[in-house]
Parts: structure tokens; C-alpha cells; sequence
């Protein structure tokens, strides 16, 4: 297959581009390598890629003649559109550059699609679009109409825009929404991430809520496995109704999955496990809950397991500790 993966230098960009091209497809990333975090990690991570199937183009999805360009000179037998603008903080100061790229980014991907009839548009969601669901664990027939952060709506809005598409033309449409993806190759901006560092340098983390939180943190692995194995089972009408959707999908080839860890950890219990891979302390300074973020995570994923079978296995002490060790090696070697 010809893929093209946008947001190929990021952090799941990246391992879907490695994985993908080491299977032996052709693909294509874009990514317009903004400064949101360290430009050099984005950069480092494309060079990790050696795969002579692995073709990079420096483009911004959200430039209407820059996607055009792209569907002119290749032709794809699937999209997976990883990029956009993330943070869920960094939405509330920053709330335009999410209409650019999450929104005017992701119409230029379902206008593409449409018109170069590609059999399958794979497309990045969050679980932040649960926003404070009460009911737990957060499944693809809940209620997601209340987000609490700009970042949540934009990838709300992706996925009716998703479904209007599939609906009028048919395009087949999977939205994956993701549950706080770890592991080597991370985003900076990112908790563990963070407290690593931190640590490391002796220097205080902040805890938020008291450390009263909790996540359905997903590795790195297991979501690539999910993404390999849901390529290859672009949504049909058939397939759709065999789902027993919610009213609305049943003449419309769209799904949506969670993809995450089925089981959420501790926040305080996963600093005790990263104190415990890095071998120190954490200096703890206890806060407040911040503006948009909730208290617990937690994926239904029995709609993905029926789907194709899965399971992921890593545990948050093994997941962690290949990140501390890539993270030794990369920053401190």
C-alpha cells in the first residue's frame, strides 16, 4: 500500500511512518516541524526513519495548495491523519492555532480524500472528547456533547465533520480516539515526559489535584499494533450496522474506536513507578486541578477487541521503563 501520514514527525507520526515503512508500504509523511516543541526531536525522529519506502515532505496540511500539490503527484491507498495542534493547555492560551490545523487542516484532508477517492481516511481523535463523563469506563456510545477545553472541541468537530463526509460520499472514516499515549519518542510537553526530566535534574514536578487523577495510559506499541491491524478494515455499511451504532450510522461507512489501556493507573502510584525505573525521588509540589483537565481516563475498548482482536500488554512498569532507558541514552549519553 501508498500511505501518507500526516504529523509524521510527531510522536505517533513517527512510530506509524517507522513501523509501516519497515512492513514494507510505501509512505509518505508531512509535517510542518512548528516550534510547538522541540523542532530537533522532530527532526532526530525522521532520521531514525532509514527505510528507502519512507519519503518526507516538509508541508502544512492546513495550506490548501499544499495538499493539492501532494494528492497531485501521489496517489494513496490510505490516509492516517496524525497531525494536528495538541495540548490541552496549551489550548486555552493559544485557542487559534487549533482552528488552523484541527479544523482548517482537517478539511483539506477530508477534501482530499474525497476527491482522490481514497479507500480509507484513519484519523486521530482523543479520549479528551469525554470531557467529565461520569460514567465509567468511557465507551464510543457515550454522550460527548460537553468538552471542556478548545482541544476537546476541535476533536469533536473532526469527528462530525468525519461522519458529514462518510454520509454524503461515502468516504470510509475511523476516527481512533487515544488515551494518554506514552513511551520513547515522546512529546515533551507530556506529564511523564516531564517528570523525568525533572527528576533527573532535581527539580520539583508539579502534581496536579493533589495527585487525585487518574489514566489510561497507553504505550506506544500497543497503539501502533491497533493502527497496523485497523488499516486494513476500512468501515463498510455492512460493517456498520454489524456494529449496532447509535442511530444515524447505519447508511454511513464510519467508526470510531477507543484506543487505550482498558485499565487506569494511579497518578501518585505512576510517579512511584517512574522514581523507581529512574532510581530517585521526586520532589512533589502539590496544586491544584488545572483548567480542562479531568480527573480519570478510562477506555472501553471491547468495540476494537471485537474488531480486530485487541489486546494491548504492556504494563505501565515495563512501559515506562523503556522510556527512562530512551530517555537516558537520548539526553544524557
Amino acid at each position: 500500500m501508498k500511505i501518507l501520514i500526516s504529523g509524521s514527525a510527531g510522536f505517533i507520526g513517527y512510530h506509524a511512518a517507522k513501523k509501516f515503512s519497515d512492513l514494507g508500504h510505501e509512505v509518505v509523511g508531512i509535517d510542518n516541524l512548528n516550534d510547538y516543541y522541540d523542532v530537533n526531536l522532530k527532526k532526530t525522529r525522521l532520521k531514525q526513519i532509514s527505510s528507502d519506502k519512507f519519503t518526507f515532505i516538509k508541508a502544512d496540511f492546513a495550506d490548501e495548495n499544499e495538499v493539492h500539490k501532494i494528492f497531485s503527484d501521489h496517489v494513496f491507498d490510505r490516509i492516517l491523519h496524525l497531525g494536528a495542534q495538541a495540548g490541552v493547555r496549551y489550548s486555552i492560551s493559544n485557542p487559534r492555532d487549533y482552528i488552523h490545523s484541527n479544523l482548517a487542516g482537517f478539511i483539506n484532508i477530508l477534501e482530499a480524500a474525497r476527491h482522490a477517492n481514497v479507500p480509507h481516511l484513519l484519523y486521530a481523535s482523543s479520549s479528551s472528547v469525554y470531557g467529565m463523563n461520569k460514567k465509567i469506563p468511557f465507551s464510543e456510545v457515550d454522550n460527548v456533547d460537553h468538552p471542556i477545553s478548545l482541544y476537546a472541541a476541535t476533536k469533536k468537530s473532526n469527528e462530525l465533520m468525519a461522519y458529514t463526509y462518510s454520509h454524503l460520499y461515502k468516504i470510509p472514516t475511523t476516527g481512533l480516539r487515544f488515551f494518554t499515549v506514552y513511551g520513547p519518542w515522546g512529546r515533551p510537553d507530556m506529564a511523564y515526559f516531564l517528570f523525568t526530566k525533572a527528576i533527573l535534574e532535581g527539580k520539583e514536578i508539579s502534581v496536579f489535584n493533589k495527585g487525585k487523577m487518574e489514566r489510561d495510559f497507553t504505550y506506544i506499541d500497543d497503539v501502533i499494533d491497533g493502527i497496523v491491524k485497523i488499516i486494513d478494515q476500512p468501515p463498510s455499511i455492512i460493517s456498520t450496522k454489524s456494529m449496532n451504532s447509535s442511530k444515524g450510522f447505519e447508511n454511513t461507512p464510519y467508526k470510531i474506536f477507543n484506543i487505550g489501556n482498558n485499565k487506569p493507573e494511579n497518578l501518585l502510584y505512576f510517579i512511584e513507578v517512574l522514581e523507581n525505573c529512574i532510581g530517585k525521588k521526586a520532589k512533589k509540589k502539590f496544586l491544584p486541578m488545572q483548567p480542562g483537565d479531568v480527573k480519570k481516563t478510562f477506555a472501553d475498548i471491547n468495540l476494537l477487541s471485537r474488531a480486530i482482536d485487541y489486546k494491548p500488554s504492556t504494563s505501565i512498569e515495563k512501559g515506562l521503563k523503556e522510556f527512562v532507558n530512551w530517555y537516558i541514552q537520548h539526553y544524557q549519553n
